[in-house]
């Protein structure tokens, strides 16, 4: 039962960072993005090669920090990946979407399932179809409670430095949509954008705001999916369905409705891949999504329009 837990709030540390961004962009630039996925696998893939870069440059940025199967050229490529996502969300929205943006959300939506594809392509033509890790040393599970309690609890020392990781971030971007000038701009913008541009907010301004972090956050939640489990070029695809549950599951533009709905997901997926399989996580996923959403149709977190 304990590893259960476990399992899901690691699998929901990622999903939860991804919906983050796409919540955002759903709330702000006011259409469903369905090329965000493709930024995690692009983020993933984008640290990895940075990270394989440095590494043979100098043999000292693959010796593992500590217990972790990583050394400090995987944290350096993360930052240089999330730069480099970020970049690459700013230039999907300066090149299409900005120039479809008066044609309405229904051209910006299929804009976006055309804009995935071709991302998903391309990386499958840079990457190849053959799964990657970033490290190829092993970790053995850390045993913090006894089969004879609940089952037990064991865990990598990487996927606690990922939810943990998962959790400053989340709490620092908090704190900067709460407390920094843009980031109310952000969010007076995400909830009436007609006034907030009345008051002198900048919508353009709040839009690239909106897109670099984004892709920021895709990057660092894409490298921790590839930290917990493998890199394939399909991982965006794989993912963008559990964002989506987590997106609405939390209620739309609500940053700690995605969390808490990421979380949720990942509890579902956790489960269903004990008691059912792996092939089914993302029908469980969606079970759970129905059934909260008959109870509270705007999400646990969404507001009354």
């Amino acid at each position: 039962m304990l590893q259960i837990l476990a399992d899901g709030l690691i699998i929901g540390s990622v999903v939860s960072l991804g919906a983050i961004g796409l919540s955002m962009t759903l709330s702000i630039v006011r259409f469903s993005n369905f090329s965000h996925g493709e930024l995690l696998g692009w983020g993933a893939y984008l640290a990895l090669v940075a990270s394989t870069a440095l590494n043979a440059t100098s043999a000292a940025w693959s010796v593992p920090i500590g217990p972790f199967s990583f050394g400090w050229g995987l944290l350096l490529a993360l930052v240089l990946a999330c730069g480099l996502t970020a970049l690459l969300a700013f230039g999907l929205d300066a090149i299409l979407f900005k120039r479809l943006r008066k044609q309405g959300s229904i051209t910006l939506v299929i804009a976006s399932f055309g804009a995935a594809l071709a991302l998903r392509n391309l990386l499958l033509f840079w990457q190849g179809g053959i799964p990657r890790y970033y490290s190829e040393n092993l970790q053995i599970a850390i045993a913090f409670l006894p089969r004879s309690t609940w089952g037990g609890l064991r865990a990598t020392p990487d996927q606690l430095l990922v939810l943990a990781l998962a959790l400053l971030t989340v709490t620092g971007l908090h704190f900067f949509l709460q407390r920094s000038t843009l980031g109310r701009a952000m969010r007076a913008t995400a909830l009436n954008p007609g006034l907030a541009r009345v008051t002198g907010i900048d919508p353009e301004r709040v839009l690239r705001a909106t897109w670099l972090m984004g892709g920021v956050l895709a990057a660092i939640a894409g490298v921790f999916a590839g930290l917990t489990v493998q890199m394939r070029p399909t991982m965006g695809v794989d993912l963008l369905l559990p964002l989506f549950a987590a997106v609405i599951l939390g209620g739309i533009g609500s940053i700690w409705g995605a969390v808490l709905g990421g979380f949720v997901v990942g509890m579902a997926e956790s489960v269903s891949i004990t008691l059912v399989g792996a092939e089914y996580r993302s029908a469980a996923a969606f079970v759970v999504l129905i059934a909260i959403l008959m109870v509270r149709p705007r999400g646990l977190f969404g507001e009354r329009n």
